[in-house]
């Protein structure tokens, strides 16, 4: 329907801020973008953007139309997909942006699976550290750790009470021995994230009888921007680190790492599934959040049955 991809465009090029960036989110030409919201324009009889070389903003009357546009537009898609979804299953692209080390060890064999259930789904997945701008990368959603900042965006929790995990391989315990508190790990060797020149070294306890919150500023002997290799290190007994849970989960299953200081209460990362609006909700992203849920459920249970 061509006067819903019309609304769609407007809407995307509102929440990007970028006719190129809108163009690239749809795989289409700019010129096409452009001719797409002037087709609105000479439609409505109003002008929906101030233009100029450098900046795209919303005309009064933009403003006014994108307060009734938005809802309206995703009532329309939602109503389009749930009639496609009813006919012919769950179809479409889900693309997706992800941590690297989530991504790879996680999520790849439950969007396998996803894709064995619904075969007639196709993924884009973009796999960074780097947090992906939903609004102007060509992704649906993103999944992320910690609840964002930006109140604009839609985040769907995955995951409430997820935390992260001190661990260690054996290898690395055999030399070095196990840090009996928190405290003790300024004796250790540590390997750490770093994020936009950011080393993530500062690591954060507390107990449940109530003392204070403590934080340990830890020798990080390795650095690296991607948590896969963070995680390669500990494996290779090159240091302490401190991952997410989910993350190292199948390695703390497996004796490859061991969880150090269980009686400490590590730090919370809750993992949400982010999108710029909720024109990016629909039937086949509702399906994917509840899919993940159930395996984020299944495998947090899991960290109370670890040694």
């Amino acid at each position: 329907m061509k006067a819903l991809q019309d609304l769609d465009i407007f809407v995307r090029t509102v929440d990007s801020g970028s006719l190129s960036a809108t163009a690239r989110l749809l795989d289409l030409t700019p010129a096409a973008t452009s001719a797409a919201l002037k087709r609105l324009e000479a439609e409505l009889g109003v002008p929906l953007f101030v233009r100029s070389t450098r900046s795209l903003r919303l005309t009064q009357e933009g403003e006014r139309f994108l307060e009734q546009c938005r809802p309206a537009l995703e009532a329309l898609q939602q109503a389009s997909q749930q009639l496609a979804a009813g006919e012919h299953g769950l179809r479409g692209t889900l693309r997706l942006a992800a941590p690297s080390d989530l991504g790879r060890n996680v999520l790849l064999p439950w969007l396998d699976a996803f894709q064995d259930t619904h075969p007639q789904v196709d993924i884009r997945l973009l796999l960074s550290d780097s947090r992906a701008n939903v609004y102007s990368e060509p992704v649906d959603a993103a999944f992320r750790y910690g609840k964002p900042p930006d109140s604009n965006l839609v985040a769907l929790s995955l995951a409430a009470s997820h935390r992260r995990v001190l661990c260690a391989s054996p290898a690395y315990l055999q030399r070095h021995g196990a840090p009996a508190t928190p405290h003790e790990l300024v004796q250790h060797d540590c390997v750490c994230f770093m994020l936009h020149d950011e080393v993530h070294d500062r690591w954060r306890f507390s107990r449940e009888d109530g003392a204070p919150e403590i934080t340990v500023r830890v020798k990080s002997v390795n650095v690296a921007n991607d948590g896969d290799v963070v995680r390669r290190w500990a494996l290779l007994g090159r240091g302490i680190a401190y991952k997410s849970f989910f993350d190292v989960a199948d390695d703390l299953a497996q004796g490859r790492l061991q969880a150090l200081c269980t009686d400490w209460t590590t730090e919370a990362v809750s993992l949400f599934l982010v999108m710029p609006s909720r024109c990016q909700l629909t039937p086949l992203m509702r399906s994917l959040r509840d899919f993940v849920v159930l395996r984020t459920a299944a495998l947090a249970a899991t960290s109370g049955k670890r040694s």
